[in-house]
């Protein structure tokens, strides 16, 4: 997968492999309980989730989560997210939400102001820095992604070895 070369800040995939479902599970039970010192692995029904410990997490550390569908065929059908910590992204988007409620906000007020005929310069500054701060969050998720890059490309090798192919 090119990490590197795709807009999304939250990279995805899908792969068919020729692997049971239970088969895979298997493995990554086993596997589990060997990279227990740098990586923990989640099992939840057909859903693996990817993590590295405590230990070695950045905040800007990447999880991975893969979805697992059997296909008639005898394979499996693997959905896979790669996406910040839970808890960073929930801060990241209460962030936007803020912004984008400051930008409303200001937007109606310079509305208001316009129509009295009153100042609407303050307002517009406000709005026009919301619009950078905008920008600094997708900037800052950019960076990010570049420095977990390496990580990323770990739990893609773990990912692998589970799946065995």
């Amino acid at each position: 997968m090119e990490i590197e070369n795709t807009i999304a800040l939250r990279p995805s995939f899908s792969k068919d492999v020729p692997k049971s479902m239970e088969e895979i599970l298997e493995n990554a039970a086993k596997i589990k309980l060997e990279v227990k010192e740098d990586y923990s692995i989640k099992i939840s029904d057909p859903h693996i989730f990817f993590f590295i410990t405590l230990a070695k997490r950045k905040y800007y550390s990447p999880h991975l989560q893969i979805e697992l569908t059997a296909n008639e065929d005898k394979t499996t059908n693997i959905k896979g997210l790669y996406g910040p910590d839970q808890t960073v992204w929930t801060f990241f988007m209460f962030l936007h939400f803020i912004i984008a409620g400051i930008f409303l906000i200001f937007s109606m007020i310079a509305y208001s102001h316009w129509r009295l005929k009153q100042s609407t310069t303050l307002d517009f500054i406000i709005m026009g820095l919301m619009v950078v701060f905008w920008f600094a969050l997708y900037f800052q998720a950019r960076i990010n992604r570049k420095k977990c890059q390496p990580q990323m490309h770990k739990l893609d090798d773990l990912m692998k070895r589970v799946v065995d192919f």
